[in-house]
């Protein structure tokens, strides 16, 4: 007798049940042959022969006999009675032998009765699938040979839906009626199950049908629709191009969305509705704008530097950090950096470098002004809500490019200002955050915009203003003024050619020579920047364009004529004095416009010790003013009665021209020192620096501005903080070969070096 271990099968007694032949196989190693004597045990879980232990199986099985072992791998075991399994021995081969009692049943089934019910069942089972092309013609075919409730499940085993819990339970039951019962309730259930599964495939399978048809008519319709648009483009209506926009811009998800929503009620609605403007003029914009990311382009750092050299002259430290700036980006092969914040003063080539790196790197270039900005709308743009409603310029500036990754550049952020529209730098701050910036949302699109691979190039003409969570963001490189021999050159090969070349004439029909260039550059501007020659020199080529018509001939510029073509007097620079005076010290200022000299005068003047402060200072000047006094006080004691006697004026020439800053405290105690020694100062000593009660002198900015004036103006020693020594790699070489750079660390040494002071006095505090 062979013991075979199955599991999930429902084998009632006087049943035929088909088993696979694959499933002898595994479990006792061969098949068994018609005829032979099988008892079936059941596993509590699904395991493999080398894994079945004694406590693996019910303790009921079924003993019967093979009446059939088919070709088709199905072998059919006859079930006959139920048995209890005393005991399971399982041997090193992993043979099984039992110890099995018969099980008897109680005969109390109802035979008229359980006919009726396989009747019954058998048309429940024909009603469910006589019409299936597939099942149909088969059931017909097995239902003659069906002589019981058992003889179905064990057809339909495969099928069931049931637990082994469940099926155990049936066999279990000593009570054929009971048992047939418990059967008829399992038939039906699982039939009422397919047959709704049945149900939903079908209508699940009308659905598929439905949408396939849907989409090939769709389909049909847009190749219909195409090949009409491409015989009568002229007819293609906009909300059609709409539509096809939307379709092939690659949009990401929200935006699309958002789109497809707009373009379907701008259809409902109909263009003589009174939104039908507003919803198309956003369906305009959206639809222009450019969502696809454009491909990273290979970066050739050396043809980079190239540009850079060929637009702009000397500003070689911020050339090279752009070129780190575009080494990194060429080899992470994507935008990666600082956002980069240009300073300086008007003229220096900040707006214009931008324009170059754009050129550099083969993007486009766009340019947003942010001077005077006041509304937080500018940057973010208004409410489709709001009358008149705009994208901001960010966007604006991103639709005029054309592309994904422009170069632009914000101009004159340290311009903008708050009000009760909203703070714009704040609004910046997102627009300036690589970390995002990949989901920037306009507040007129209403969707998120990636404008992760722009490359933001910010100027200024100023630190003070700009609020320190947007300075947080950025890499401030400063634009050093330009030595005359910078401007030289810049005009030869940039302002002097665009300049003949804006009124139409030639180098051959005027020449403007060097020395001529010299003299614009010292008596007709005074800046940092080139923004003043540049204009020297259109009016120079304005005035020459008309003299070289009257003679046509080629014209010469001179130092004779220059006065009559440029009709406007020499700017009147400051140049040191010749005569000094006690009491009156060169200093250095910082402007907008570079540097320049100034005066620090003063004067003790009968009265009771008052002081006064002229020239328009502001409070941190007044502040060095009130320390200068005592720092003198205290250097000087013996002078001291002089402050009692005589009120002190302490005056800053020009006078309607504001002036302040933290960087003349030591001129102002040179200044004092030299009053009350009656000592003069060389009028070509310069110095710049704040004191400090600590006799330190603290560190200033500008430093390279401030020298370039004092070289202009004829001073030849300059006093500098110790501190601001480093800088001086930033000054121009031909500035620094013409000037005496002293650093000090303290004012005794400036006041010791100018004889105002016999020794460094220690031990003042």
């Amino acid at each position: 007798m062979a013991v075979v271990p199955v599991y999930n099968i429902l084998a009632v007694p006087g049943a035929s049940i088909p088993l696979s032949l694959e499933r002898f196989d595994k479990m006792i190693g061969r098949v068994p042959v018609s005829g032979e004597r099988v008892t079936l045990i059941f596993m509590k879980e699904d395991k493999t022969r080398e894994e079945l232990t004694a406590d693996d199986f019910y303790p009921i099985g079924v003993s019967g006999t093979v009446v059939e072992v088919g070709e088709q791998g199905v072998l059919v075991f006859r079930s006959n009675t139920r048995v209890d399994l005393k005991s399971v021995n399982i041997y090193p081969d992993h043979s099984i032998d039992l110890d099995v009692e018969r099980r008897p049943d109680i005969e109390d089934l109802d035979e008229t009765v359980s006919a009726e019910r396989l009747k019954q069942m058998k048309r429940h089972m024909l009603e469910a699938y006589g019409d299936n092309p597939q099942f149909g013609p088969m059931l017909r075919g097995m239902m003659s040979r069906w002589a019981s409730l058992g003889d179905i499940a064990g057809i339909v085993n495969r099928w069931l839906i049931n637990s082994p819990e469940e099926k155990m339970d049936i066999l279990a039951e000593d009570s054929r009626e009971k048992r047939e019962q418990k059967l008829e309730e399992l038939l039906r259930e699982n039939l009422e199950f397919h047959k709704v599964n049945s149900e939903a495939s079908s209508a699940q399978e009308e659905e598929y049908q439905k949408m396939y048809r849907e989409n090939a008519l769709k389909k049909q319709i847009e190749y219909l629709q195409k090949e009409l648009d491409n015989l009568h483009p002229e007819k293609v209506s906009d909300l059609r191009k709409f539509e096809l926009k939307i379709q092939d811009l690659g949009m990401n998800e929200s935006a699309k969305a958002e789109a497809e929503k707009v373009l379907k009620r701008l259809k409902q609605e109909g263009q003589q509705s009174a939104e039908s403007g507003l919803l198309y003029d956003y369906l305009d914009y959206v639809t222009n704008l450019p969502w696809k990311k454009e491909a990273a382009a290979a970066i050739d750092l050396a043809a980079a530097e190239q540009v850079l050299n060929e637009d702009h002259f000397g500003l070689k430290k911020v050339k090279d950090r752009i070129l780190q700036q575009i080494a990194v980006m060429s080899l992470k092969g994507q935008q990666s950096g600082s956002i980069l914040l240009f300073v300086g003063a008007p003229g220096t080539g900040k707006t214009s470098i931008g324009a170059s790196i754009a050129r550099a790197l083969g993007r486009k270039y766009v340019r947003v002004s942010l001077g005077g900005v006041r509304d937080e709308a500018d940057i973010r743009g208004h409410r489709r809500t709001y009358i008149g409603a705009m994208a901001g310029r960010i966007m604006d500036g991103i639709k005029k490019s054309g592309v994904s990754n422009p170069v632009m550049v914000l101009d004159e952020v340290d311009k903008l200002s708050t009000s009760f529209h909203g703070d714009p730098a704040s609004a910046l701050l997102e627009v300036l955050d690589p970390e995002q910036n990949h989901s920037f949302t306009d507040h007129y699109l209403n969707v998120p915009y990636d404008l992760s691979d722009v490359l933001f190039v910010c100027t200024a003409n100023s630190l003070e203003t700009i609020p320190a969570p947007l300075l947080n963001r950025m890499e401030v490189i400063s634009f050093q003024g330009y030595s005359p021999l910078e401007k030289k050159e810049i005009a030869k090969r940039h302002l002097l050619p665009k300049a003949l070349d804006g009124v139409g004439l030639t180098a051959e029909q005027v020449s403007i020579p060097d020395e001529i260039l010299d003299i614009l550059i010292s008596d007709y501007t005074r800046e940092a920047g080139v923004r003043g020659l540049k204009r020297c020199l259109d009016k120079l080529c304005r005035g020459a364009a008309v003299q070289y018509l009257r003679d046509r001939q080629p014209l010469t510029v001179t130092r004779d004529n220059l006065r009559a073509l440029m009709d406007t007097h020499p700017m009147l620079h400051r140049k040191v004095r010749e005569n000094t005076t006690p009491g009156i010290v060169t200093g250095l200022a910082w402007t907008a416009v570079g540097g320049e000299i100034l005066y620090i005068e003063t004067l003790f003047t009968k009265g009771s010790g008052k002081i006064h402060v002229t020239g328009q200072l502001g409070d941190v000047m007044k502040e060095s003013a009130e320390l200068a006094v005592s720092k003198v006080k205290a250097l000087f004691p013996e002078k001291a009665q002089l402050f009692a006697e005589n009120d002190l004026h302490i005056h800053v020439p020009d006078g309607a021209t504001p002036k302040d800053g933290p960087s003349a405290g030591i001129t102002l105690t040179t200044a004092l020192a030299s009053l009350l020694t009656g000592k003069a100062v060389p009028s070509t000593v310069a110095m710049t620096g704040e004191v400090s009660l600590q006799r330190e002198v603290k560190p200033i900015g500008g430093l390279p501005e401030k020298l370039m004036a004092a070289e202009r103006a004829g001073v030849k020693t300059v006093f500098i903080p110790a501190d601001n020594a480093e800088d001086l790699e930033d000054v121009a070489p031909e500035v620094r070969e013409k000037l005496e750079v002293i650093p000090v660390r303290e004012v005794s040494e400036v006041l010791t070096r100018l004889g105002l002071l016999e020794k460094a006095r220690d031990e003042i505090q």
